[in-house]
């Protein structure tokens, strides 16, 4: 212990660590949402594994935070094994799996879907999460872990017309495998829950929102414009840090008696009819 730092004050900057002696994958977890949530848990104490397909991205920040990298296609199902086997390896155990990987789907009409791009999208995002959970849900269950698994939804999951057809499928069905998934598991004290952030300016969104806006939109435009129009709290978009607080939540005890639940992050978006709410300014 340094000088000069009281005991009883070192006892409780521990104690506020929600995560100390546990062991985390993050897919999906070189930048954006993922990135957040590995550098939150770490400073909680976790010991954490980034997944990702970013090798450059996801090995520096592994290093700068004390963690472990492992290139992972959450689409080929050994490559999520391999990130589960790796937490076990290093640490001999796995109490979380946040389930984050995911990417976006190309808009257009129903009628000219293209099949490809369904299954490429479906092997990514839904596919994804079934490896992510099957894997993390056999170790927790052989080292006998009441574990948390938590998975990334979308507020496109939750109500039409916010997303391409094939996002907003993948996103709906992620929350029907977390809710059946958490029926077979918590009888094992394995806790699975969901978190369904609306309209983050992570990379993701503002690649999307370039589409419409040009190719030099920057994240605080988008952020600006969500905040205005995407929120009853006006003024004030969601941040990837706001989802990594959820995660942490989600992840810890604070939440031990929290399953089978989709946490929505959308500032009240998808509760209100956001187009009226001037009626009550």
């Amino acid at each position: 212990m340094e000088l000069g730092v009281d005991k009883h004050d070192h006892v409780q900057n521990l104690s506020a660590k929600r995560l100390i002696g546990k062991v985390a994958v993050i897919t999906g977890g070189a930048r954006g949402i993922g990135a957040a949530a590995a550098k939150l848990f770490a400073e909680n104490g976790a010991y954490v594994v980034i997944a990702d397909i970013l090798d450059e991205l996801g090995a520096m920040l592994a290093e700068s935070i004390g963690a472990r990298y492992i290139h992972c296609d959450v689409a080929k199902e050994d490559d999520v094994e391999s990130a589960i086997q790796l937490a076990l390896t290093w640490k001999g155990q796995l109490d979380i799996l946040f389930s984050n990987a995911g990417i976006g789907g190309p808009a257009g009409s129903i009628t000219s879907i293209d099949m490809e791009q369904v299954k490429h999208l479906i092997s990514i995002n839904l596919l994804g999460n079934v490896h992510g959970i099957k894997h993390a849900a056999r170790a927790m269950l052989k080292h006998r872990t009441k574990g948390s698994i938590i998975c990334t939804s979308s507020s496109a999951g939750v109500m039409g017309g916010l997303a391409s057809h094939i996002y907003s499928l993948s996103k709906a069905a992620i929350i029907g495998l977390m809710r059946t998934a958490a029926c077979e598991l918590g009888v094992h004290g394995i806790r699975v829950n969901c978190i369904s952030p609306h309209a983050v300016p992570s990379d993701l969104l503002v690649s999307a929102y370039r589409i419409f806006l040009g190719n030099e939109t920057r994240p605080e435009q988008v952020s600006k414009l969500v905040g205005e129009t995407g929120s009853l709290l006006r003024g004030r978009a969601a941040t990837v840090e706001d989802v990594a607080q959820a995660a942490l939540f989600l992840a810890s005890e604070d939440a031990g008696f929290i399953t089978a639940h989709n946490l929505v992050l959308d500032g009240g978006f998808t509760s209100s009819c956001n187009t009226l709410s001037f009626i009550y300014q």
